[in-house]
């Protein structure tokens, strides 16, 4: 008898929004001083994305968890796992430019989706995040999750 793998798990719709609620009231209350932190060993950071909204040009902020690779910060477009394409990663397609709030400081940002061997090697850094079942969530989507790579901004 084969052993059937366990299918992956979310808990449901409503506690993963009011989580995303309850991190953004603690980094607004706090003054920014909470709800942000850098990544280290097996743990992603969270940083803070400010965004030109597509449909409205008015700005738009989103906390994200990210991880660091050499000078460019990477994230992906998961939506909670959901359907679609989140608000702020719409929008960075519409505009790439960001500004991107961290712990030590702000950062100019441009933003572009991973792809080929870099999207394979960041996605695999993820992955070693050992998020519960990464990839089975991943699976719950019809469309490929983006692999998000914030770099640095030139300026001129």
């Amino acid at each position: 008898m084969s052993k059937s793998k366990k299918s992956s798990t979310l808990p449901p719709r409503w506690i993963i929004r009011t989580a995303w609620a309850v991190h953004r009231a603690i980094y607004r209350v706090s003054g920014g001083r909470r709800g942000l932190w850098l990544p280290g060993p097996n743990k992603f950071g969270t940083m803070r994305v400010t965004t030109v909204g597509r449909r409205t040009g008015e700005q738009r902020s989103v906390i994200l968890g990210y991880l660091d690779d050499g000078p460019n910060l990477v994230t992906i477009a998961m939506n909670g796992w959901g359907e679609g394409e989140p608000a702020w990663w719409l929008n960075l397609l519409a505009h790439p430019e960001a500004t991107v709030a961290l712990v030590n400081g702000r950062r100019e940002v441009s933003a572009a989706a991973a792809e080929g061997a870099e999207r394979a090697r960041l996605w695999a850094l993820w992955r070693e995040m050992g998020l519960d079942d990464f990839d089975g969530h991943a699976k719950r989507r019809s469309t490929e999750t983006a692999v998000v790579v914030l770099s640095p901004r030139v300026s001129g």
